[in-house]
């Protein structure tokens, strides 16, 4: 009797078991055979993309329907040697200065008929030319923040402390050596400290130098009204007058006389007047970066980058709604238990979601920052607007920023639809955290300064900060708060908080799923 050949039993193998890389290609295949998913991510698109192109926002102009535009008066500002916008207008009396020289001047005394800004200022300055936004270098007294060196507009130096009178004068001294200019300061006039030495690249053989004032609107704290921080403010002159002895000018023209110039335009009460050895300066305006949250900023009407993307928090719901779905759905319908057969490893289902959703909600948010942004720039400069410049490289922050805002929102809302297994409370939540405190904040601009303030630090939120291009400058003052378009975190500390959000809800989503039935 002869008996058969046995093969051993062998297994196939074990459900779940395969790489990671098969779990993704599955979950992007339940993503791209819904049909109203994929829309959806369309429509996140078409809203960041589209919702800019409805603004109608003007640069103190009208739009006549079928007609032409007619562009306001004063609807772009100056550009500095840095590309960034600026202000610039100040009464300026000067003489033309070789590639060699010095000025040298006794500051007695700086006043407003009303009480002056902090920012207000006076001394001396080598400038490239007469014309708006052209290089600088300024050793200047101040109202409230001492003896600085300023230059370039954004640059900002301290010198010696305390506010100048006749019986504490200063001294001021600027040297010019081909591009470079150094600024020095003094008590007595004897005994010279150097304030700092700065390269204006470019300067032309020939300079203007000399004596100047400005002062920007703002508010000082001489009694008044109650400020809600608890001083008192009271509105301060526009106008600032100095006067200046002992000036002294080396390296100008043969037989060159002072002359007296309103940079920036003719403003009313500005002027010098010379006698006795004394020269009195009388100056409006300031020279500093132009920023839209200072009275009189703005670059008479320009609008920042980030005004492009006025589309996102709709893109954002759309998301919302996606990724809220794409976990939901599969409780709703009763499949997450197919899923959970297929493959046993929870965390990982979890993970190839997240991937998933969120690389689809990046490619939506890219696709729609980056046609936002030149599309509606385009709208806004048809209208007569102003753009404020802004770098390549902060242009693409923002626009990646947008989408990698939109690729966190849906993790998150994948990490909470796991938790709550509710579509409806889901998305409720994301709004109410997400989108509500940016929209009541920076576009109604209808929450207190400290509420908004708060609420775009601890909320998930801060995230648009990301979106932001304005800078904040110490050397001006001015209302830096959301409604202004300043966020209280920087960029990518903003994008942080909501990567932390998203971080702990998809932890706290995988813990539940280990310890919840499917």
């Amino acid at each position: 009797m002869s008996t058969g050949t046995i093969t051993p039993y062998r297994s196939g193998p074990t459900a779940g078991r395969g790489g990671f890389a098969p779990l993704l290609r599955a979950e992007w295949t339940k993503f791209r055979t819904v049909r109203g998913w994929v829309v959806g991510m369309i429509v996140a698109a078409l809203l960041t993309a589209g919702i800019a192109l409805l603004d109608h926002s003007q640069c103190g102009g009208t739009v006549t329907p079928g007609g032409p535009v007619v562009t306001g008066e004063g609807c772009a500002a100056p550009v500095g040697p840095g590309g960034e916008a600026v202000t610039d207008s100040f009464y300026f009396v000067h003489q033309p200065l070789a590639r060699n020289g010095s000025v040298t001047v006794r500051v007695t005394s700086l006043a407003g008929p009303a009480g002056l800004s902090p920012w207000a200022k006076a001394g001396i300055i080598v400038k490239a030319s007469t014309r708006p936004g052209s290089a600088y270098a300024a050793m200047m007294v101040t109202a409230g923040h001492g003896l600085r060196m300023q230059y370039d507009y954004t640059g900002d130096l301290a010198g010696l402390k305390g506010a100048v009178s006749p019986a504490s004068p200063r001294w001021l001294r600027l040297t010019r050596s081909g591009d470079t200019v150094t600024g020095y300061d003094s008590a007595d006039g004897l005994s010279w400290a150097r304030v700092g030495t700065v390269r204006l690249a470019g300067l032309p053989a020939t300079v203007q130098a000399g004596l100047f004032a400005a002062a920007p609107a703002g508010s000082s704290a001489q009694g008044g009204l109650q400020s809600i921080t608890g001083s008192s403010q009271v509105g301060t002159d526009t106008l600032a007058s100095a006067s200046f002895d002992h000036v002294s000018l080396r390296g100008q023209q043969p037989g060159g006389a002072w002359a007296g110039t309103a940079v920036g335009g003719p403003a009313p009460g500005t002027g010098f007047r010379q006698a006795d050895g004394t020269m009195t300066v009388t100056g409006s305006g300031d020279i500093a970066p132009d920023v839209p949250a200072a009275p009189g900023g703005a670059g008479g009407g320009g609008f920042p980058v980030e005004h492009t993307l006025t589309g996102t928090f709709g893109g954002l719901i759309a998301v919302i709604v996606v990724a809220t779905m794409f976990m939901t759905a599969e409780y709703r319908r009763g499949l997450i238990r197919v899923t959970f057969t297929a493959s046993p490893g929870r965390d990982r289902v979890l993970a190839a979601k997240a991937v998933v959703i969120g690389s689809a909600a990046f490619a939506a948010g890219l696709a729609g920052a980056a046609a936002a942004v030149p599309l509606a720039e385009w709208r806004l400069r048809a209208n007569g607007s102003y753009i404020l410049p802004a770098g390549l490289v902060t242009e693409v922050r923002v626009v990646a920023g947008t989408a990698a805002l939109l690729a966190v929102a849906a993790v998150l809302a994948l990490g909470l639809g796991t938790i709550l297994r509710h579509s409806a409370g889901t998305v409720t939540a994301l709004i109410v955290l997400l989108v509500l405190p940016y929209f009541f904040a920076t576009q109604l601009a209808v929450l207190p300064a400290g509420v908004a303030g708060w609420l775009l630090r601890l909320t998930p939120a801060a995230a648009f900060a990301v979106q932001q291009t304005l800078p904040q400058y110490p050397q001006v003052s001015a209302d830096y708060t959301a409604a202004n378009g300043y966020f209280p975190l920087a960029p990518w500390a903003g994008f942080a908080v909501l990567c932390g959000y998203a971080a702990v809800t998809l932890a706290l989503a995988a813990i539940a799923l280990r310890r919840r039935d499917a």
